[in-house]
């Protein structure tokens, strides 16, 4: 017990309780002994887990023993969520039977917490007086009470035995009234220190690599008298974070022990054990060991030390604590890596984890434990920083990451800058110890692996955006987004982005108009944006374009786990290009995917974007031309069905009203009927020439046409969220360079919606590029990311469709004022909230990608688009 006593005025012994900060506090005490006051005054309401409050809901009555059983089912539940959650939790009932005692003790192991016994071991007389004064306890058998005296008694010199850490024993009702309960933190909670920490990977006795890479990282290393190095620190006050495997195989595993103990003494430096630090500690404990993997070594290089010094690494490894929360619990550090459900918990199965990590049970061919990829299935808020499994590069797999690259084995020592997540490495000297395995790893990060799994996004899902707050996916929608995502498109790890659907803007009242820019005008002056960029609505089809700076595809390799040049994909995740065949392009998947990346490519490099952004990629937002390429089965089941059906049927009308009418027959006028089909014909004739100005013949590459109009992202950075200006000034310096007529600039104009005159001058210009066959335009406001403080988010653009094009989509007489009065009514609000969800959701996703956060992270806000795209809403919107 760690109680501490101090003495107050009436001479009773002042007694404060130590509890961890999190545990299972177990009150034992028989009925009438205090338990519910004392939960009552030292812990908060719900904290307390009591079998007399659960029979209450379980039958109405608490002291119903009929129902008890039910009664600690429901205690067990409640206590085991809580635990869960990792909240301190108190169980109020007699627990006087070390039956009822165990199972309490299996759910705090079941949690990876400690059991702490509170035992109230009053007078048998003075619980006696209490229940006399309890109505519902009045007539309470003296017997019972006296068998759980006797169980009780019975029990607590075994309490220790039965598992609990802590055991605090109050005898008297001055005790009970001079005890005060002191929270511990766990030893493992660091959060308060939030660095910079620089966390340095297996070091195995490589006491020159890691002076050296200390000198790297800006750490000005202390020397003794006699040259040997003691201590280091940074001037700027960043603390080295070692994890663990100091000792073994090595050249001088005194001089690693000097140096990190000397850090770690000063306040320089935390340290967290390796499995050869364990082994060691035991060792030099003189417990039986096997001596093995390098102990050897260590125990002959410590034979040479004084006494003194090896007693202080006994001391130093009896310390370690097995893993760290740091930085707000934002970081964790052990030497195996730890899944979630344990950090910060305390159990030997947690030691056991950051020590060893976890096995298949199975080895390899060469004799050693085959590993299980825990870190494939992480999916925690925390970094986790981990060595133990040798790995020849360290990389970022699901937010964790491996640093032992194999040092000692030849291969380097390696450290992380936190939080800037930068690697910073220095070469072995030499090979100081043969592997038993060559340093290929099956370290997660060191393959492919599986980064995605099926409940990242099966079922009901919020996704947190940071722009929109949450955003639900319903269990249907993501079923039908999964059957999309797992057939038909691209490479996940690719599949950065997806575009959010637009609404168009509000009805106009304008005679002979559905949409005109005055509402689009109105509506973001009411939301408070002044300025607004109109810009060219092309007729193709929406292009999200990954580009890699080079095409052999180390860049893409590189960042996105995919040795590709790049790749381009349709608002639904599917390969736009790579089925299509070209004249002039080579008839192979891919190939014209290919051939449009190079044109890109080339023009990108000469446009200086590559550089300016400092990537070796960018990703944007572009419609891709003619329609036609994309959609000539749309077209000829569709549209060209409907023109050559209408043109037929109503030639023929005309002819045989055309006929009729030239009978002559007294009483039979088909002026007006006639006069009707002429109207319907020109309708039909206008909806043919309509959608046959977006269609050509695609003769060659130089037929196919990008007019990208947005970068959205680059390495480190989400573009995005820039003004449009900006994005406008990187899109015509791309086309400037463009020397093979790949792509199209988008034309704008700049409209002040406070101004008349430049609302006028904003429509007319719609006006005439629809009249030259133009689809319209999209209004967006300059700033791009609108969200007026305290407000809503403001749409982010809003889609005002030419008069002509309107026909393809509503019918060729859409125009006709019966017509034109039924659509005015059309509701738009769905539309609008579902194109701020997914506007937000593509933000998330570009917000994740540019911190760096991992795929299954970029793909839950990715694979939500597609998700909410599946909501039932009028297509025509």
């Amino acid at each position: 017990m760690t109680d501490t006593a101090e003495t107050t005025n009436d001479a009773t012994p002042r007694r404060e309780l130590a509890v961890p900060d999190l545990s299972l506090v177990v009150l034992v005490g028989t009925t009438g002994s205090g338990k519910s006051s004392f939960a009552a005054q030292h812990f908060l309401p719900t904290q307390v887990v009591s079998s007399d409050a659960c029979r209450g809901l379980v039958a109405d009555d608490p002291n119903d023993q009929a129902a008890t059983g039910d009664a600690f089912d429901l205690l067990h539940y409640i206590a085991g969520k809580r635990l869960a959650a990792g909240r301190i939790t108190v169980v109020d009932a007699t627990n006087v039977q070390q039956e009822s005692r165990r199972k309490l003790v299996e759910l705090a192991r079941d949690h990876d917490v400690l059991p702490v016994a509170i035992v109230l071991d009053l007078p048998q007389q003075l619980c006696a007086e209490r229940n006399s004064r309890k109505p519902d306890r009045a007539h309470f058998p003296p017997r019972v009470l006296q068998r759980q005296q006797s169980e009780l008694r019975r029990s607590l010199r075994h309490l220790e035995r039965e598992g609990f850490r802590k055991v605090h024993v109050l005898r008297s009702e001055a005790e009970v009234d001079a005890v005060g309960i002191v929270t511990e933190k766990r030893y493992n909670d660091l959060k308060h220190l939030t660095g910079p920490f620089d966390v340095i990977g297996d070091i195995h006795g490589c006491r020159a690599e890691l002076v050296t890479l200390l000198g790297k990282l800006g750490y000005a290393v202390t020397r003794d008298a006699e040259g040997r190095a003691v201590d280091a620190a940074h001037p700027e006050g960043r603390t080295a974070v070692f994890v663990g495997d100091l000792v073994d195989r090595g050249p001088d595993t005194p001089g690693v022990l000097r140096l990190v103990m000397g850090m770690v003494a000063a306040g320089h430096a935390l340290c967290v054990p390796g499995n050869h630090e364990n082994k060691l500690g035991r060792a030099l404990a003189g417990r039986k060991v096997t001596v093995s993997h390098g102990l050897k070594e260590s125990l002959d290089q410590l034979a040479a030390e004084p006494p003194e010094f090896v007693a202080e690494v006994r001391e130093f490894i009896k310390g370690l604590i097995s893993h760290y929360l740091l930085d707000g619990g934002r970081l964790v550090v052990c030497h195996a890596g730890l899944p979630e459900k344990y950090h910060g918990r305390t159990s030997g199965r947690v030691r056991s984890h950051a020590l060893y990590g976890d096995t298949t049970g199975e080895t390899d061919e060469y004799g050693l434990p085959v590993r299980y990829p825990w870190a494939e299935e992480y999916r925690g808020q925390a970094l986790v920083v981990y060595g133990h499994t040798p790995t020849p590069v360290a990389n970022f797999l699901n937010n964790t990451i491996c640093l032992d690259t194999g040092c000692v084995f030849g291969g380097r020592m390696t450290a992380l800058r936190y939080p800037e997540r930068e690697l910073v490495e220095v070469d072995a000297e030499q090979v100081w110890y043969e592997p038993v395995r060559p340093l290929i790893s099956d370290a997660p990060g060191a393959r492919e692996g599986r980064p995605l799994a099926l409940t990242d996004v099966a079922g009901r899902r919020i996704v947190e955006t940071r722009h929109h707050g949450r955003v639900a996916v319903r269990e249907e929608n993501a079923a039908a987004a999964l059957e999309v995502m797992s057939r038909f498109a691209i490479d996940p790890r690719l599949l950065a982005y997806l575009p959010p659907t637009m609404s168009p803007v509000g009805t106009s009242q304008r005679e002979g108009y559905l949409e005109h820019p005055d509402e689009a005008f109105a509506a973001y002056r009411a939301d408070g944006v002044r300025q607004v960029v109109c810009e060219e609505k092309h007729m193709g089809s929406r292009a999200v374009v990954l580009v890699c700076r080079d095409a052999e595809g180390t860049a893409g390799e590189k960042r996105f786990g995919v040795p590709t040049g790049g790749q381009i994909w349709t608002r639904t995740g599917r390969a736009f290009l790579d089925d299509l065949t070209v004249p002039g392009v080579p008839a192979e998947h891919g190939a014209v995917t290919r051939a449009v990346l190079d044109r890109l490519r080339v023009a990108a490099e000469s446009a200086g974007l590559f550089a300016e952004l400092d990537s070796d990629w960018l990703l944007l937002d572009c419609e891709l031309l003619p329609w036609s390429l994309k959609a000539e089965g749309l077209l000829r089941r569709q549209y060209a069905a409907v023109g050559a059906a209408s043109g037929a049927a109503l030639g023929a009308a005309r002819a045989a009203l055309a006929a009729a009418a030239g009978r002559g027959v007294a009483g039979l006028d088909v002026t007006e009927l006639s006069e009707r089909q002429d109207l319907r014909a020109a309708d039909a004739a206008a909806f043919t020439e309509a959608y046959r100005r977006y269609c050509w013949t695609v003769e060659g590459l130089d037929s196919v046409h990008l007019a990208p109009f947005q970068l959205l992202a680059a390495e480190g950075v989400n573009l995005a969220v820039r003004p449009h200006d900006e994005h406008l000034a990187w899109i015509d310096r791309l086309v400037d360079a463009d020397a093979s007529a790949l792509l199209r600039p988008t034309r704008r104009l700049v409209v002040d919606t406070e101004d008349p005159d430049s609302c006028t001058a904003g429509a007319a210009w719609w006006e005439e590029l629809t009249a030259r066959g133009g689809e319209g335009m999209v209004v967006k406001p300059m700033g791009s990311l609108v969200r007026p403080e305290g407000g809503r988010l403001v749409q982010p653009g809003v889609k005002v469709r030419g008069r002509e094009y309107l026909r393809i989509i509503y019918g060729p007489d859409y125009t006709r004022p019966e017509h034109l009065t039924r659509l005015r009514s059309r509701a738009l609000g769905h539309k609008r909230s579902l194109a701020l969800r997914e506007y937000a959701l593509g933000l998330e996703a570009l917000d994740r990608l540019a911190a760096g956060e991992p795929l299954w992270r970029v793909h839950e806000a990715v694979f939500a688009v597609l998700a909410l795209e599946s909501e039932p809403v009028d297509p025509r919107l």
